[in-house]
């Protein structure tokens, strides 16, 4: 039997159970994933964790963009953990950086504590950090226990190399998840090359809306967006994935 974790990015509560159906191990529930993933709401969260009996992290992330947050988004920050604490959530996933582009020590460390008895994950901001082994020694002494990382490259794959030599230096301090671009094609291969243990992906398909009649004149979304295609974790496609391991 493998003994590699999968983790699913999941950016619905369709989502998430099919990621459970798929045997993933692991959510990580986020809203806004075209935003690069943001908290979900509480009822959103709250619903999750009374249907899933695999681990459930949640982001913790009050808008999209850069990573230097507003005290007033570090209050909404601080909240969204005391709310995912009530709710009986596993982890949360979180990042702070500085202006000059390190991990904000001080910050991340608070709501490390706040968190507890939760564990938490450093999530891809790690990768638009200036310094990739300063980086991972402060997050280490935020006292997260696991980074999401596609090591600072476009894709997992193309990081590989960078993932590999965090692991390294991480020993036993740190579980380094490679994400971005995993899929069932390419995760054995990031397996023998990182060393890694636990991989990160969304295994996601899209499916055509429900709706029998659709406006062609009022756009809510981004332009070029399709505002009637929905895009979801396939159970089939994470079993594929897993098979792989």
């Amino acid at each position: 039997m493998s003994t590699i974790l999968l983790e699913i990015c999941a950016g619905s509560i369709t989502s998430c159970l099919a990621a459970q159906e798929g045997g993933a191990h692991r959510v990580e529930f986020c809203d806004n994933l075209l935003e690069g993933g943001t908290t979900p709401s509480f009822g959103q969260i709250a619903v999750a964790r009374e249907r899933l009996w695999i681990g459930l992290n949640v982001i913790i992330r009050p808008r999209g963009g850069d990573f230097l947050y507003t005290d007033l988004e570090y209050e909404v920050m601080q909240r969204d953990i005391i709310a995912c604490k009530k709710l009986g959530v596993d982890g949360v996933v979180i990042g702070i950086l500085t202006a000059d582009g390190d991990v904000d020590i001080a910050r991340c460390k608070a709501l490390v504590e706040q968190a507890t008895p939760m564990h938490v994950t450093f999530h891809r901001a790690f990768d638009v950090a200036r310094d990739p082994f300063k980086a991972l020694e402060d997050v280490i002494a935020t006292g997260c226990k696991r980074l999401l990382s596609s090591g600072q490259a476009a894709t997992a794959t193309a990081g590989a190399a960078l993932l590999k030599e965090l692991q390294q230096v991480a020993g036993e301090r740190l579980v380094v998840m490679p994400g971005a671009g995993v899929r069932s094609n390419n995760i054995a291969e990031l397996v023998a090359t990182t060393g890694c243990v636990e991989f990160h992906t969304s295994a996601r398909l899209p499916f055509a809306s429900q709706m029998r009649y659709s406006n062609p004149n009022v756009h809510m979304g981004i332009p070029g967006q399709d505002e009637y295609a929905l895009v979801e974790t396939n159970a089939d496609l994470v079993k594929e994935i897993l098979g792989k391991l």
